[in-house]
């Protein structure tokens, strides 16, 4: 009987302690929570200094996270939203779901002046598309991957932040010739895939040529493969720049400890672990602490980026040309 009431006791005094515990909940893409990805380390190394319970929720492709805070509105069980990109922020904005996120001058290495009061960087790449190194004639252009042979496989932008950038970065280097541009594609597409993830295993079983991806993507293979043999083809109009940013919601019930996150998204704890999971450029750390091996990636000739409030606008009329050349 002593032990059955010693060990009630204890279950007591555990389930009181953990119901003291706050959580921060963060919705955030698939990828990020993977194994492989930054997600575990990032709340290891959170949950040593906020005395709280850290909760990661993978909820698809970047631009379906838009969607589904959407949907569940103020009633969103999350604190805070980890994956949208500059071309999906003004959009968030306008949902008037999102409060500011209270870091003062945060100290930023992008490449680019940044200025929002609601949203913060926490890493940032290039569009590309990977492709192995023993392929021959790699195109260099949008023009000369729609001539050629080249079995790509891309993301679906209604889904996809991956997706989403490639109509902007058609749209941003081609302008009113975008239409153009994607019924000669239309052909090398093999396959439209929900998420990055999906698309990019579907490049390593050989199902495509290449892949929509990133500059920094093969710096993966070389550094946690030892494997040379990916490259990104480096086209002559131009890359299209990526900024992943986080915002906390207005209707956290644990505003504070958001806050918290967002200071500590910026410091070497977080910035660190992204080069070497997430496989882009941190926002917040000096392109020196960069891991070996991200010196042999290509440097874009042209950085190409719309600006929120552009993207936004163009979002629509951009889609519309895309289905259209698509369902040709």
């Amino acid at each position: 009987m002593r032990h059955t009431i010693m060990a009630t006791a204890f279950s007591l005094i555990a389930a009181s302690a953990a119901a003291d515990t706050p959580v921060l909940s963060i919705y955030t893409y698939d990828s990020f929570v993977a194994d492989w990805g930054p997600g575990p380390q990032i709340e290891a190394a959170f949950e040593e200094t906020c005395e709280c319970d850290l909760q990661f929720t993978g909820a698809g492709d970047g631009a379906a996270l838009l969607a589904r805070i959407r949907l569940e509105g103020a009633n969103s069980d999350a604190d805070i939203i980890l994956g949208l990109d500059t071309n999906l922020t003004h959009a968030a904005t306008e949902t008037g779901l999102f409060a500011p996120h209270g870091v003062a001058d945060p100290a930023l290495t992008l490449p680019i002046a940044w200025d929002d009061e609601t949203f913060l960087p926490f890493d940032w790449g290039y569009f590309a598309f990977v492709h192995n190194t023993d392929m021959a004639d790699v195109p260099t252009s949008f023009a000369e991957l729609a001539e050629s042979d080249a079995r790509i496989v891309i993301q679906d932008p209604r889904s996809s932040t991956p997706g989403l950038g490639l109509l902007m970065w058609v749209t941003a280097a081609h302008g009113d010739e975008a239409g153009t541009i994607w019924e000669g594609l239309a052909d090398n597409i093999v396959t439209v895939t929900p998420g990055w993830s999906a698309a990019y295993d579907l490049f390593l079983e050989g199902e495509a040529d290449m892949v929509l991806s990133y500059t920094t993507s093969p710096a993966y293979h070389l550094i946690a493969e030892e494997d040379p043999s990916k490259a990104a083809a480096a086209f002559d109009e131009g890359h299209y720049m990526q900024i992943e940013v986080a915002g906390m919601l207005a209707n956290s019930d644990q505003p504070e400890l958001a806050q918290q996150f967002l200071a500590f998204m910026l410091t070497e704890g977080f910035q660190n672990v992204i080069p070497t999971t997430n496989w882009m450029y941190p926002a917040a750390l000096a392109p020196e602490a960069l891991p070996d091996g991200f010196d042999t990636l290509i440097s874009p000739n042209r950085a190409l980026l719309l600006a929120p409030e552009e993207a936004a606008a163009l979002r629509a009329s951009a889609l519309d040309i895309w289905l259209n050349a698509l369902s040709q």
